[in-house]
């Protein structure tokens, strides 16, 4: 039961189990529809990823004052929709698409907002007006640093940057793990049965726990200091994610709208941290129980749900501009971490410039949707639609 079985799974699945098109529902480029509820979710995540790095610089980092304390488990919840998601896009296209052309059409699909990112990241980095003495780097460094990060590869940290691992666009280390994890599914996962698929998430899932007990907590993976948890966060999300496309026919069929799952989301994220009792550290714990049990149950709500009436078109919205939110944002923060160490500003300023950057961000990642991520891909869509003609003609 390896390719034919789960190809037929998936081929099933789509039959049984996907709704009928909705007016006005968006498709992707192969015809088939948007799971618009899991498309407003990944939208969800993405703001609320925005709204704790804002509120978190805005106060300082005090933990008594943060308001989404597991804000950063929504790296966590994408990994599970991507695994999700690239099984039922491509589970049984594999019949007549090669391994180089499946990485083609996700570099298609990711890269465009990975180099918008790292350019703003650039710019920021170079031209930010309250870093004073911070960021001194040498010319090497910082067009070093640029040359690895349009590449979505590692380097060293520059000053001032937190010692992350994509030292221009912090948010780049999950996208590394996302090529990751497409590069083991064409090459591995998809081959796999839905069994197997299981017991590797099971066997994942043991030791995501394990890390987190003893962690504490599961921001981890961004920087050079915990960079070998980034593999560990991606792998128990991204095959369970797949096993529940695989499985999902057989799943009850409970159904619950955006706005409810995205209140599920944020209660999940705004509880308070919590704390070492007799050795065991609770609150990588309950994070770890986040990943494993609730961000799955979401999934499948959400796989199985409508956008709820009026809501198709925020969750289209929703979903089309929460890739460009989570790779636009930090550049901007960067800059707002360096104001509210270095300008003495009152609490009252710092709470409305705050509140401010939210629009800013939605206006700017609306904008790299609009006139960057979109006719990119049009445009490299087009060429690759083309070069494949061309090499199939007899």
């Amino acid at each position: 039961m390896m390719r034919s079985a789960h190809t037929h799974d998936a081929a099933q699945v789509e039959r049984q189990t996907l709704r009928p098109n909705q007016p006005g529902a968006d498709a992707t480029a192969t015809g088939k529809q948007h799971f618009e509820v899991l498309d407003g979710l990944r939208g969800s995540a993405a703001l609320l990823v925005v709204l704790f790095h804002i509120q978190g610089i805005t106060v300082g980092w005090q933990g008594s004052k943060i308001l989404l304390h597991h804000g950063p488990l929504a790296v966590d919840f994408f990994f599970a929709l991507s695994g999700f998601v690239i099984a039922y896009a491509y589970d049984n296209r594999w019949g007549g698409m090669r391994v180089r052309q499946f990485l083609t059409l996700r570099l298609i699909r990711l890269h465009p907002m990975v180099i918008l990112g790292v350019l703003l990241g650039f710019a920021s980095y170079l031209l930010d007006p309250f870093a004073g003495d911070a960021q001194a780097a040498s010319w090497r460094m910082v067009l070093v640093a640029l040359g690895m990060g349009l590449l979505l590869l590692p380097t060293w940290s520059l000053p001032n940057r937190f010692g992350d691992t994509h030292t221009l666009n912090g948010p780049c280390w999950s996208l590394l793990q996302e090529y990751v994890g497409n590069l083991a599914y064409a090459l591995v996962l998809r081959h796999l049965s839905a069994r197997v698929l299981a017991v590797l998430a099971v066997l994942s899932g043991l030791v995501l726990v394990a890390c987190a007990g003893a962690l504490g907590s599961l921001d981890q993976g961004s920087d050079w200091r915990s960079v070998w948890m980034a593999p560990v966060r991606l792998c128990f999300p991204f095959l369970t994610g797949m096993w529940l496309f695989r499985v999902k026919d057989r799943l009850p069929c409970v159904r619950l709208g955006w706005l409810p799952l995205t209140a599920v989301m944020i209660g999940v994220m705004a509880l308070p941290t919590w704390p070492e009792v007799g050795g065991l550290k609770l609150n990588g714990l309950y994070e770890a129980a986040c990943v494993v049990f609730v961000f799955p149950a979401m999934l499948v709500l959400g796989a199985h749900s409508e956008p709820g009436r009026g809501m198709l078109g925020l969750c289209k919205a929703s979903g089309r501009i929460s890739y460009p939110i989570y790779m636009v944002h930090f550049p901007f923060l960067y800059v707002w971490m360096n104001y509210v160490a270095n300008e003495h500003a009152t609490s009252a300023q710092l709470v409305v410039i705050g509140l401010a950057l939210v629009p800013l961000v939605l206006l700017a990642s609306g904008a790299a949707y609009e006139y960057w991520d979109k006719p990119i891909r049009r445009r490299l869509r087009m060429w690759l639609h083309d070069r494949l003609a061309i090499t199939q003609r007899p």
